[in-house]
């Protein structure tokens, strides 16, 4: 379960303010504070689904979230703190509040993405926690909502041998939680959460964009393991025989790691002993920009993609005679492989016939 030390050090100013749990006084804004965000063009609905820290950290990674907020819905007292919403005896439940642009998610792709991180058949226990202020809902402000909620779990719930026990209703009141509690992942990386960590990636490409933007280096400094930026930033190699798709055939896409953009199939994936993934050809020239590149003292032509501007590899002329004759010697560190089974839930389905081919070749 989570815990939450009973004294905090604070520090400001210089000096030191020693503050014993969490006070009850402390300003809490209602659903109808105010806030720096403009959501004039983005909607809002409210998911309870155990401790909120990590579900305030799930819906974070979902591209066309715009924002989110932790606090306490649907009780019994005005502006209640943390200490009374887990005696569990005051009506309210842990809540995220999402606002989302629905021109980029729609509602229903919400609702799937967050039965991913529940079990909708354990009345009142997520994970460790447990309690009625861990109960699982949906709460909504528009009645318009209710429908599309109440349709699409109907459809979930043909998934599950057991009922369903997630509380679907208008949200009464919400009361935003203190400070510590906002954000509290991103703050403590390796602090408590019920959710797997793997959903979190999963999260973040759930919802892949339909157009792709180059992305500014100081993102993708934060975005991108070390040897990742080294290699599409900084024109890096990464080691031969030690990546992670020198040697892998499975039918799937080849994505750009910085954008998402597809680059190439494993169809035209082959097997060239050189120790890094080699290609026949890209999905389309236009996706690729070739350059002189007379580094180290040799004359090869250096592979990049063109909307991202990454540093891929290098092209030689080397390939297999009856694939064209051309090697795309590619670094897998500028890339992601999505597997076919996964191409459609992220957005590639439209590349699923590139991967027909009877004669697959390695």
């Amino acid at each position: 379960m989570k815990i939450i030390s009973t004294i905090t050090i604070l520090v400001l100013f210089g000096f030191a303010i020693v503050k014993i749990g969490f006070s009850q006084n402390e300003k809490k804004a209602s659903v109808s504070g105010k806030s720096s965000v403009d959501y004039s063009q983005t909607k809002e609905i409210y998911f309870a689904g155990g401790c909120f820290w990590g579900t305030e950290h799930y819906f974070k990674q979902i591209r066309g979230v715009t924002a989110t907020e932790v606090g306490y819905a649907n009780g019994k007292l005005a502006n209640p703190s943390y200490e009374q919403v887990s005696k569990g005896n005051t009506g309210f439940v842990e809540t995220v509040k999402v606002n989302y642009d629905p021109a980029k998610v729609d509602l229903k792709l919400l609702i799937d993405l967050y039965f991913k991180t529940i079990d909708p058949t354990s009345l009142n226990k997520q994970g460790n926690d447990i309690g009625t202020q861990y109960r699982t809902g949906i709460y909504f402000t528009k009645k318009e909502d209710e429908k599309t909620i109440r349709g699409e779990i109907e459809q979930l719930a043909k998934n599950y041998n057991s009922k369903l026990v997630v509380e679907i209703a208008a949200l009464r009141n919400f009361y935003t939680a203190e400070n510590y509690h906002q954000d509290y992942l991103g703050k403590n990386p390796g602090g408590y959460c019920h959710i797997p960590a793997d959903l979190f990636e999963k999260a973040r490409q759930a919802n892949p964009p339909t157009h792709y933007n180059k992305v500014d280096k100081k993102i993708l400094k934060k975005e991108l393991t070390p040897l990742q930026y080294d290699v599409t930033q900084n024109n890096a190699t990464e080691k031969a025989f030690d990546n992670a798709y020198w040697n892998e055939f499975k039918e799937g896409i080849y994505v750009d790691i910085t954008t998402g953009e597809p680059l190439f199939v494993s169809t035209d994936k082959f097997e060239s002993d050189c120790g890094w993934p080699s290609f026949s050809k890209p999905i389309n020239d236009s996706l690729i920009a070739e350059k002189n590149d007379e580094s180290f003292g040799m004359s090869r032509t250096e592979v990049r993609s063109k909307t991202g501007d990454a540093h891929l590899g290098h092209v030689f002329n080397d390939g297999p005679s009856e694939k064209g004759g051309l090697r795309y010697c590619i670094n897998s560190a500028s890339l992601r492989f999505v597997p076919k089974d996964q191409m459609k839930a992220q957005g590639y389905e439209k590349f699923i016939p590139l991967l027909q081919k009877s004669d697959k070749s390695k």
